[in-house]
């Protein structure tokens, strides 16, 4: 087997579907302490900064929701994915390790993190849950010292 081609730096965001955005926001930053970073309302996603992270809320009714299939409950589940923060990425080292250890590759793209947008692989653990390995933003990182002392 061939060695890891990254190490793991942090835990970047983690992914709830929610029935009510509203409470959902509400306990997380009035209770928890966290603050709204992003919306994006068109496909029902609010992002919450925690910290050096995000907890992003991902409404069931809306465009992505309704990609994850029943509501939380009993039938549903209410944990999208996690995101775990790798470097350094090299896409195809790490596709080849990930295949070589069995591991089901999912979609390749940019999307936003905690440290803001750059290059992000999905994949599968065992049981089916989604697993976000997320490189390094594209730009200068988000500089959460100063974010989190405005708050």
């Amino acid at each position: 087997m061939s060695a890891r081609p990254f190490s793991l730096l942090q835990l970047d965001h983690v992914v709830l579907r929610v029935r009510d955005t509203p409470a959902m926001v509400a306990f997380y930053c009035d209770v928890l302490g966290c603050r709204l970073e992003r919306r994006q309302d068109e496909i029902g996603l609010v992002q919450l900064r925690a910290g050096l992270s995000l907890i992003d809320l991902v409404d069931v009714e809306g465009k992505l929701g309704r990609m994850g299939g029943a509501p939380p409950g009993a039938e549903g589940r209410n944990m999208d994915h996690l995101c775990l923060r790798a470097e350094p990425f090299d896409r195809a080292a790490i596709v080849a390790y990930l295949e070589a250890h069995g591991a089901r590759i999912g979609d390749f793209g940019s999307r936003y993190g905690a440290e803001g947008e750059g290059p992000s692989q999905y994949l599968y653990d065992p049981e089916g849950n989604v697993v976000e390995l997320k490189g390094p933003p594209d730009e200068v990182p988000i500089d959460t010292d100063a974010s989190n002392a405005a708050s």
